[in-house]
């Protein structure tokens, strides 16, 4: 079955940059390029910026109340409270300077892997009224795997770009992005974003122009 890719509406819009911090991407073992792949977020985030769409970024950071609450039984998180992990006020938990946050961005602090379930990012998305979502995110079976099945339990109509996601594990990056969220999402590289862009503008549609 073939699915054609819908057109993408700005205004009802949001690009999610998740975990693009300086500690996760430093620590990211074999990643063959980051500044290629910083590059390509940030030009994703200014196409998203130039049409009027909505940028929300989301990173993980722990105060010790948050680490004092994780439970023993979270086999991920656990090992972080006990060690006292990225701490909020940390350097290493700051977005990377190559994608940082503008007046009138979101900007969320969470404490699990998905972007959604311990913030109030969906509530200020709904209060915007935003009702797509184009994820770009490391690592892909972390952060953007548990957001991408969220959202989507949450009825977004989701993007994922296959070129602003990576992974330590390319066989698990392969996996999810062939099998795993195409039920779930839109495969789109940066460039096809951009071409849903101009496509669907509406200014642009009324001028005629490209």
């Amino acid at each position: 079955m073939t699915f054609t890719t819908p057109a993408l509406d700005p205004r009802t819009a949001a690009l999610l940059v998740l975990d693009y911090q300086q500690g996760i991407l430093a620590s990211l073992p074999g990643l063959a390029n980051p500044d290629a792949l910083l590059s390509r977020v940030a030009g994703a985030i200014a196409d998203m910026r130039a049409h009027g769409a909505t940028i929300a970024y989301v990173r993980v950071g722990f105060t010790e109340a948050d680490w004092a609450a994780i439970p023993p039984a979270n086999k991920t998180f656990s090992f972080i409270g006990q060690q006292h992990l990225m701490h909020h006020e940390e350097p290493d938990t700051a977005f990377h300077h190559q994608l940082a946050p503008e007046p009138g961005d979101i900007t969320v602090r969470k404490t699990r892997y998905g972007a959604l379930s311990t913030t109030d990012l969906d509530r200020q998305l709904r209060d915007r009224g935003i009702i797509t979502l184009v994820i770009a995110g490391i690592t892909t079976s972390g952060v953007v795997l548990s957001t991408v099945t969220d959202a989507a339990d949450r009825d977004y109509q989701l993007y994922v770009l296959s070129d602003g996601v990576t992974d330590p594990d390319p066989q698990a990056h392969q996996n999810l992005m062939t099998s795993i969220f195409p039920r779930l999402a839109h495969i789109i590289d940066t460039a096809e974003l951009r071409s849903l862009l101009h496509e669907s503008h509406p200014d642009r549609a009324k001028s005629g122009t490209a």
